[in-house]
């Protein structure tokens, strides 16, 4: 059995992972994190998440609780995502990351820290959108330079970050198939007398409203017809899911970056 700690337990996130991880025969929750000064320290998680009591309170003690588990799941923000990091790195834990919003420092940083332990790191977790994913770069590579490619997320009112990881991990992935840079090609929302649009150019729109839990939809229009390929999240339960089943596959794994590709086999 998988000791696994979950950061920010008593978030969205974080909630819908205890839950998700009761009745799994092969994992155990045995730590839970949340910021220093949080109102729900000591509390139990399991109370707090509405399952029952677990018998894992709720501490900001980082060491503390990784001396208590084996992978981290970390559904954060960057800021913690790399505090605890350094010290997942300082005492050997595996760490399955789905933080989005890093900058390419940061991004470095977890792959120097994979240098010396197993991380899975990907902007989403859910089996669909990992999928979705493979879908989308075998359209780009039957489909080339003959089409325009826009990217069109929504979530939740309360996603601080824009657009997604979720989004711009599709814009990588067709962008790599078609050999181009995303930093070079991406076009972030459109505003005034913009001019014709630029073929080779990868758009992207972001909505925020509601209680939008994730929607994705990528556009490949050409002359006369345009495939769409949609993804929808109706709960965070296939977020957390996905989640689970890579610290699950994280166990024993030698030090290296992976990603859900990895985990399931793509």
């Amino acid at each position: 059995m998988v000791k696994v700690g979950i950061a920010g337990a008593a978030g969205r996130m974080g909630r819908a992972l205890l839950t998700a991880a009761q009745g799994r025969p092969d994992l155990a929750v045995t730590a839970a994190l949340e910021a220093p000064g949080h109102p729900a320290l000591a509390q139990d998680a399991g109370v707090l998440a509405g399952i029952g009591a677990l018998g894992v309170p709720l501490t900001a003690d980082v060491g503390a609780a990784l001396a208590r588990c084996a992978v981290l799941i970390e559904f954060t923000r960057p800021e913690p995502t790399l505090a605890h990091l350094a010290v997942c790195r300082d005492q050997g834990r595996a760490m399955v990351i789905g933080t989005t919003g890093l900058d390419d420092a940061q991004r470095d940083e977890i792959a120097a820290a994979a240098r010396e332990i197993p991380i899975v790191f990907a902007p989403n977790m859910s089996i669909g959108v990992n999928l979705t994913l493979k879908l989308l770069e075998t359209a780009a590579r039957v489909l080339g330079d003959s089409v325009d490619i826009e990217i069109v997320e929504a979530h939740h009112r309360h996603k601080v970050d824009a657009p997604s990881g979720t989004a711009l991990r599709m814009g990588e992935v067709i962008a790599q198939t078609l050999g181009r840079d995303l930093r070079q090609c991406a076009v972030y929302g459109r505003e005034g007398q913009t001019g014709a649009r630029a073929r080779d150019t990868i758009g992207f729109a972001t909505v925020r409203a509601g209680d939008i839990i994730g929607d994705h939809t990528v556009l490949f229009a050409g002359e006369g017809e345009r495939l769409e390929i949609t993804h929808r999240a109706t709960s965070r339960e296939n977020f957390a899911q996905g989640a689970l089943r890579a610290a699950a596959w994280l166990a024993g794994r030698a030090p290296g970056l992976y990603d859900m590709g990895d985990v399931l086999g793509l």
